[in-house]
């Protein structure tokens, strides 16, 4: 259970291995430089659910710390909600081994979210809220200065779909965000990774992966929707879900529409 491969053979299936490593490596160390995400002296929790894009972040990160010209600290940290089912001991044994820092917040949002929620409804948006507040406070009483979260680059430009279609904004998930109160800042390193390459490296590794379904809610059928749309479009057109999202980092705020984000008024005195 090493947090990095092992050194690998010449054989081809190995050599791609540890080519898609290096590429992995190079796409999270270009996204943290680019957004400035990690500094000097950063306590950083890595946010680790037991899935493939948590694992891989934690993954990174461990290889990147080595090697980094600044210091910073990881931590893993897991929320155990009390779905039931859950396998408790997955995660500290396999941190253990690895030998990296972590703690288990326990704290029961699934009889919460049980007991709101309608049957049949999904419960993905409470039970994102109620764990993102538990993760802040954890963040806030140990001096935790970037909590790390597993979205890729996929999460990213599904999240600008479900937005525009479903809610009328042009908004995304920004790669490096600061949270409303100031307090917290929150860093997705995995930005610029597509979430086949993190498919691809997790079968080369042997992660003792926990599956997102044991809730039992309903799957969000809009991004399913979404997502089935994005696949489409790059089966039909290989490369558009790429010139999506470097479409995300090249924004003329002139060209759209918001009065709020530009002076159409071409510093006309306003009324």
């Amino acid at each position: 259970m090493n947090a990095v491969l092992e050194p690998l053979s010449n054989n081809s299936p190995s050599n791609n291995a540890k080519r898609l490593q290096a590429r992995l490596r190079g796409l999270v160390g270009k996204a943290i430089e680019d957004f400035r995400m990690i500094e000097e002296g950063d306590r950083v929790m890595v946010c680790l659910s037991g899935g493939k894009d948590s694992y891989t972040m934690l993954d990174m990160l461990l290889s990147l710390q080595r090697s980094a010209p600044v210091k910073f600290e990881l931590i893993a940290v897991n929320l155990d909600q009390k779905q039931p089912g859950f396998p408790e001991h997955v995660l500290p044994d396999y941190l253990t081994a690895l030998g990296v820092p972590f703690h288990i917040i326990e704290q029961d949002t699934y009889s919460v979210v049980k007991r709101v929620i309608p049957e049949g409804k999904t419960t993905c948006g409470l039970c994102s809220r109620l764990r993102r507040g538990a993760l802040y406070r954890f963040a806030a009483e140990r001096g935790i200065s970037k909590i790390a979260l597993g979205h890729h680059r996929d999460d990213i430009i599904e999240t600008l779909f479900l937005n525009m279609f479903f809610g009328g904004r042009l908004k995304a998930m920004p790669p490096k965000l600061k949270s409303d109160d100031g307090r917290h800042v929150v860093i997705r390193p995995l930005a610029y990774v597509a979430e086949r390459d993190i498919e691809r490296y997790v079968r080369t590794r042997d992660f003792p992966l926990i599956p997102c379904n044991l809730c039992g809610s309903q799957p969000n059928l809009e991004r399913v929707t979404v997502k089935k749309m994005l696949a489409d479009w790059e089966r039909d057109y290989p490369g558009r879900v790429a010139s999506i999202f470097s479409s995300l980092t090249n924004v003329e705020v002139s060209h759209l529409a918001d009065p709020k984000a530009y002076d159409f008024t071409w510093g006309q005195t306003r009324s």
